[in-house]
C-alpha cells in the first residue's frame, strides 16, 4: 500500500508512520506533506496513492483547501481534533475520522474500513464532497450588536431577517427589534446558512422560520407575510420566485 500523509506536526507525522508500520509492514509512504500549498504541488504532479491521511488544519489553511486547486481520487482519511460531532457528522460517509492522539486500534480498524470499501478502487470525489460541505463551511450563530456605548450578542436563529433601508443594513429579531450592522446584505449572505436564510430580493435577506403565509402577489411575484411586523412589504422578486420555491420545498 502507498500512502501519502498530510501533517504539519512533525512528531505526529513520525508517530502515524510508525503506527501504519506496525500494522502494515509493507506499507510505502511515498510523501509527508506540511502545506496546502505543498500538498497542492504534490498532488499536481505525482500519480495518486492508494490512501492519503490529511489532517485538517494546517499552517497555512485548511486542507479542504487542497480539493478547490487539485483533483485527488484517492480515499482520505482524516486526522484531526474536532469534536465528536463533526466525527457523527462524517460517519455517513465511508471514511474515516482519527481523533488525535490517534490510537492503534482505531488506526487498524481504518486501514480494514478502507480495504473493506475500497478494495475495487472506487473514486473519491463525491465522499470529499460531502465532506466540504458538511465541514468547511462556518456559519454565523450569533452577532455582536453595538447599541450606543452597551453592546449585546443576539442569536442567529433569533433573527427575522436582515433588511437595507436608505442604504444601511439593519437586522430585526423575532422580538421586532431592529439594530444596525457595519455588514452589507452581500456579507451577510455569505455569513448565514443558506438553508435557513433567502434572499428574496435586493434589500432583504429572511429567515425560513419567520415566514407565516405566502400569497400571489401577480403573476409572477410573491407576497411574504412575516411573524415579525415590518413597515414595508415583503415582496420575493420576479427572478428569485422559482429559486424561493424550491428552497421553500427542500
Amino acid at each position: 500500500m502507498k500512502v501519502v500523509i498530510v501533517e504539519d506536526e512533525h512528531l505526529a507525522a513520525e508517530k502515524l508512520i510508525k503506527q501504519l508500520k506496525a500494522i502494515e509492514p509493507e506499507l510505502s509512504v511515498l510523501a509527508v506533506l506540511e502545506s496546502v500549498e505543498e500538498s497542492v504541488n504534490w498532488f499536481s504532479n505525482n500519480p495518486a496513492p492508494d490512501l492519503v491521511f490529511m489532517d485538517i488544519q494546517l499552517d497555512d489553511g485548511l486542507s479542504f483547501e487542497i480539493f478547490d486547486e487539485c483533483e485527488i481520487t484517492a480515499p482520505v482519511i482524516f486526522t484531526t481534533a474536532f469534536d465528536e460531532y463533526a466525527i457523527k457528522a462524517f460517519k455517513v460517509n465511508s471514511v474515516d475520522y482519527l481523533l488525535k492522539p490517534i490510537a492503534l486500534e482505531a488506526l487498524r480498524q481504518s486501514l480494514e474500513k478502507y480495504s473493506l470499501v475500497y478494495g475495487q478502487q472506487q473514486l473519491f470525489e463525491e465522499k470529499v464532497a460531502k465532506v466540504i460541505e458538511q465541514l468547511s463551511k462556518s456559519y454565523k450563530s450569533r452577532f455582536f450588536i453595538k447599541i450606543g456605548n452597551r453592546f449585546q450578542s443576539i442569536q442567529t436563529k433569533n433573527i427575522c431577517c436582515f433588511f437595507v433601508q436608505e442604504r444601511n443594513t439593519f437586522l430585526k429579531t423575532t422580538e421586532g427589534k431592529t439594530y444596525d450592522l457595519d455588514y452589507s446584505l452581500e456579507q451577510l449572505q455569505k455569513m448565514v446558512n443558506p438553508d435557513q436564510f433567502f434572499r428574496i430580493n435586493r434589500n432583504f435577506l429572511l429567515n425560513i422560520n419567520c415566514i407565516n403565509e405566502i400569497v400571489a402577489f401577480s403573476s409572477t411575484r410573491l407576497k411574504l407575510k412575516l411573524t415579525t411586523a415590518l413597515d414595508t412589504e415583503v415582496i420575493v422578486s420576479r427572478d428569485k420566485v422559482s429559486e424561493f420555491k424550491r428552497w421553500m420545498d427542500k
